[in-house]
């Protein structure tokens, strides 16, 4: 877990976002209109407790800075983003999950084996857009993003979400940035916030 989640997402996105609009949409996510640090990341898989999101766009920024940062991306691929786009597409990939997920209870035995009523975490998903096309719909409500920034919000689940897998490679090969983000995005579920 981040110490101090809230204010390194706040730190980073405030160095490196500035473009028109960019402090509206944060003052949303920091307006009692969103949940967006204190949301879970999913139910139970990856981040599923208080916070989890803000961690995970956290870890995401993180990655994708290190992916960015190889020489072969940079020299033979031509990946060469400003820190805004970096920023902006890792921190606000899953921007979708704000106001997603409820507070639920079902019966589960304690450790002494008596039944109680116990916290777990639903979808109650008010806003059916799909998932990055859900993000790259909030965010472009508040800001304009350069078409590869939209690409690589909406594909950054690459090959593992629902869509069709021809528009995916296909948005890989013509977005690089697509690319990028799902590695990062995979990288920080699968090996830093993967659930013991």
């Amino acid at each position: 877990m981040i110490e101090n989640a809230k204010e390194e997402f706040l730190r980073i996105y405030q160095e490196n976002i500035s473009r028109p609009g960019s402090d509206k949409l944060l003052n949303y996510l920091l307006s009692d209109q969103s949940d967006f640090f204190e949301a879970p990341c999913s139910t139970r898989y990856h981040g599923s407790y208080a916070g989890g999101l803000c961690e995970h766009s956290i870890n995401v920024y993180n990655c994708l800075k290190d992916y960015l940062t190889r020489p072969r991306t940079k020299e033979l691929y031509r990946m060469n983003y400003s820190e805004e786009t970096i920023a902006l597409v890792s921190l606000l990939h899953d921007v979708c999950k704000m106001n997603f997920y409820a507070v639920d209870y079902r019966n589960a035995k304690n450790d002494q084996g008596v039944w109680e009523k116990v916290p777990y975490y639903t979808i109650n998903d008010r806003l059916p857009y799909g998932h990055g096309e859900k993000s790259v719909y909030i965010v472009s409500g508040f800001m304009r993003l350069t078409r590869e920034e939209a690409f690589a919000i909406r594909y950054h689940m690459g090959f593992s979400g629902i869509e069709d897998r021809n528009s995916i490679g296909s948005a890989f090969e013509m977005f690089p940035l697509a690319f990028a983000l799902s590695v990062a995005d995979m990288e920080a579920t699968y090996y830093l916030e993967a659930t013991p």
